[in-house]
């Protein structure tokens, strides 16, 4: 399968970002390649992006569009994969992994965690776990179990100190807090240590005047698919969401199983430049319909 690089200047070069960052103000560039990631991935620059976000085909799912790679060589298939994000990743840039374990048998297959070991033998540091809540999950009954209603986001970096914009994910504090502040008790205007021994404490009269909280890190996003063409999808708000967290206006966005394009789609939707690499030629297609209707959405 050829890839479709429009950026090389012949064969033999490498994936050149630096045009990314001499772009004129206001224009910003989404590249969708279509090939294999791994072999992509080897043509580009090393510590050129600023945030990867991808969703890779799950061990032994997706089996009729991507064929599927079963649990035991689960690990060793994606190393060589994550080997090359490791060297393309900036210093300061973050790697958000969607993804999740399966059940066999009535049992958790456990290779996500030795995905996780495995790359942190490589050089990623495994610095949070966050959660997709899936909140219109599919229902349904098992023997042993409940229904899964929520996914793995793992954050992986490269150093201790990366890019983190806290404050663009901040969240309103809620009607919790009009009744809680409005009559305040001597204990709420101290810090009150804990009653359950925890050590921690607190000192409520501390969220007077405050409009704004931090979030957790579970994040309550319902699913799509029936309007990407793709059987997993996952929604606009979850890139949405870490590129606001780990990027700014302009820098670089990669997402080495592109599918549909989402990732590229929200991109361009928040200014910044982005790379997709998708495998297969239907999916690489729909991805660029994508990116070409949002681009037709924006204003000049």
């Amino acid at each position: 399968m050829s890839i479709n690089i429009s950026f090389l200047q012949n064969k033999n070069t490498s994936v050149k970002l630096g045009k990314y960052l001499k772009q004129e103000p206001k224009k910003f560039l989404t590249e969708i390649i279509l090939g294999d990631c791994l072999d992509v991935l080897k043509k580009m620059e090393k510590n050129s992006i600023d945030l990867i976000i991808t969703s890779p085909p799950y061990s032994d799912q997706r089996i009729s569009t991507y064929g599927g790679k079963k649990v035991d060589e689960y690990v060793s298939w994606f190393l060589p994969i994550t080997a090359e994000l490791l060297r393309v990743l900036k210093p300061t840039g973050t790697f958000i992994l969607n993804i999740k374990e399966k059940v066999s048998d009535g049992e958790r297959s456990t290779y996500v965690l030795e995905l996780i070991l495995a790359m942190r033998k490589q050089g990623w540091l495994w610095t949070e776990e966050f959660i997709w809540h899936k909140k219109n999950c599919y229902p349904g009954k098992w023997p042993n179990r409940f229904r899964d209603s929520w996914e793995r986001l793992l954050q992986f970096n490269k150093d201790k100190k990366f890019n983190m914009y806290q404050e663009s994910v901040m969240v309103p504090t809620g009607d919790w807090a009009k009744a809680r502040l409005k009559n305040l008790s001597e204990t709420d205007k101290i810090r009150d240590n804990s009653r359950v021994g925890s050590g921690f404490g607190k000192n409520i009269s501390n969220w007077i005047g405050r409009k704004m909280a931090y979030p957790s890190n579970v994040l309550h996003l319902a699913t799509e698919s029936s309007n990407k063409k793709h059987s997993a999808a996952f929604p606009k708000e979850l890139p949405r969401w870490f590129i606001k967290l780990f990027t700014k206006e302009g820098d670089v966005v990669l997402d080495p199983f592109l599918g549909s394009g989402t990732t590229s789609v929200v991109s361009k939707e928040m200014r910044r430049n982005s790379i997709g690499i998708e495998i297969l030629e239907d999916y690489y297609k729909i991805a660029q319909e994508n990116v070409a209707k949002i681009q037709n959405q924006l204003p000049l």
